[in-house]
């Protein structure tokens, strides 16, 4: 938040240099109560030219203040004051904290031309398994967010609110100018520590992350978790990992984000492919896989995980026991990178192997958000998937260019590896963007979606089964079709 003086003279008719923006941080105030902490808080002040018609004259006019902050003599204020600043003339400021002409400590300012930056962020962070206060109790964290300054020092832009007794936090959504977080330089370094709040203002620090706008700005993705790092425990303790981890994927913009109104991308599409290939599946028991997660409770990080949590067990019963598995799974994993497709193409890759008789046909459903580490081993996977019983959907989620998902889309080019052909097209590729349709009927947006990916299984299934001379059987009551078992 920020105060400014640059409207209030109606006698300055001058056009000012630039914007200066001040932050304000004491040290080592002085105590005026024996029997309490101090609560500070910054007064500014101006002189403003002002007349009775006979005589002009100067007037100390209070144009802004900081918030206050309890308990502390060593506060650095969040609310900025905004000014104006003209190079050829001499400005006189006033900033109150103690008490006049009374020597009361150290004031600190550090003033940064403002940029011409209009743009406004709103994001919202979450944590997960944040350090503990003690061994019975939790945290009461809270986050505090700086931009770094060119002499490698740091100063304060943001504070989130504190959240009682929790591990886990998810902060409120908040709004902050561009230029208050990084002054428009998107690739600026932006500090965040974390700490755990006490009433007496000693707070506790638990870790700390970096960042930048231009990472913040790219919304949910598996790049955007960040371990919160304690220097001093990571020097002391050898197996030291992290003091937890905090990421977006609660904000609205995230692909995987969570309204109690409609479903994200990631869920609608699942429900449209799933509810009409179930119907091909004769237990309705689907293995259903994550990738690219750091797993409870050692953080390990896996490409091809079981969303429901059960290593013996991936089946979910039904499309609605998947996408049980799937919301569970946000709860409680870490979206993380690398993104790799090769893990769950092959585990799904050697269940086709075993049964290659023609007697099942299995189908996998992989939805993206397009980001793919290793291109070079999907590659493979997909060209030695080619000569099983086995087709590969994609669904590409968000605004990514999938320039890497049209390439594993053989229609055109034939996937190849180490200078191996594909036997056969096995991959189709949509994104879910062109389906959204803009009078908001899901119904009838997410049925063209499921047509679409759809639209080459049969030719893919009767391909397999042709160039294996697996002829037609009879019709049985029990199992009228090839089972089409569907992987996520």
């Amino acid at each position: 938040m920020m105060a400014s003086i640059g409207d209030f003279d109606p006698l300055n008719t001058r056009v000012p240099a630039t914007k200066i923006e001040v932050t304000v941080s004491c040290r080592s105030l002085l105590e005026v109560d024996t029997f309490s902490k101090l609560d500070p808080v910054c007064l500014f002040l101006t002189k403003l030219y002002a007349t009775n018609y006979d005589y002009f004259f100067f007037i100390l006019v209070q144009f802004g203040r900081t918030e206050v902050i309890d308990n502390t003599r060593n506060p650095d204020f969040v609310r900025k004051f905004v000014l104006d600043f003209f190079f050829e003339e001499k400005q006189n400021l006033r900033f109150d904290v103690g008490i006049p002409g009374k020597k009361c400590g150290v004031i600190i300012f550090t003033a940064e031309e403002l940029s011409n930056c209009r743009d406004i962020a709103t994001m919202q962070l979450c944590a997960n398994k944040l350090d503990k206060k003690d061994f019975f109790g939790k945290s009461d964290p809270f986050l505090v967010f700086y931009r770094s300054n060119e002499d490698g020092t740091f100063t304060i832009c943001h504070k989130t609110e504190v959240i009682k007794n929790t591990l886990n936090p998810v902060w409120q959504s908040f709004t902050i100018p561009v230029r208050a977080l990084c002054n428009g330089d998107y690739d600026r370094t932006v500090k965040v520590d974390v700490f755990d709040w006490d009433r007496d203002g000693s707070h506790d620090f638990i870790g700390e992350f970096t960042t930048s706008y231009r990472e913040l700005s790219r919304g949910q993705n598996q790049f955007n978790v960040y371990e919160v790092l304690n220097p001093k425990k990571k020097g002391k303790k050898k197996k030291y990992v992290n003091s937890g981890t905090v990421s977006n994927p609660s904000q609205p913009t995230s692909l995987h984000y969570m309204s109690p109104y409609q479903m994200n991308s990631y869920a609608m599409a699942l429900r449209a492919v799933g509810e009409i290939i179930q119907d091909y599946d004769s237990d309705k028991l689907f293995p259903a896989y994550g990738f690219g997660a750091k797993l409870p409770p050692d953080g390990k990080i896996s490409h091809a995980f079981p969303l429901g949590g059960d290593a013996e067990n991936p089946n979910c019963l039904g499309i609605e026991g998947v996408l049980e598995a799937y919301f569970q799974s946000l709860r409680t994993v870490q979206l993380y990178g690398p993104t790799n497709f090769a893990p769950v193409i092959n585990k799904v890759a050697n269940c086709a192997a075993e049964i290659t008789d023609g007697s099942q046909y299995f189908v996998l459903l992989m939805i993206t958000d397009g980001v793919i580490s290793d291109m070079v081993q999907t590659k493979e996977a997909v060209v030695n998937a080619a000569a099983l019983p086995l087709s590969i959907i994609i669904v590409g989620v968000g605004p990514a260019e999938f320039d890497a998902m049209e390439e594993l889309d053989g229609d055109e080019v034939r996937v190849s590896s180490r200078g191996r052909l594909a036997e056969r097209d096995i991959v189709q590729f949509v994104p879910f963007r062109d389906y959204i349709d803009r009078s908001g009927n899901h119904v009838l947006s997410m049925a063209r979606l499921a047509k679409d990916v759809l639209a080459e299984i049969p030719d893919q299934l009767l391909s397999f089964m042709k160039s294996r001379g697996v002829e037609p059987r009879p019709s049985l009551s029990s199992s009228p079709l090839p089972e089409l078992h569907r992987n996520i």
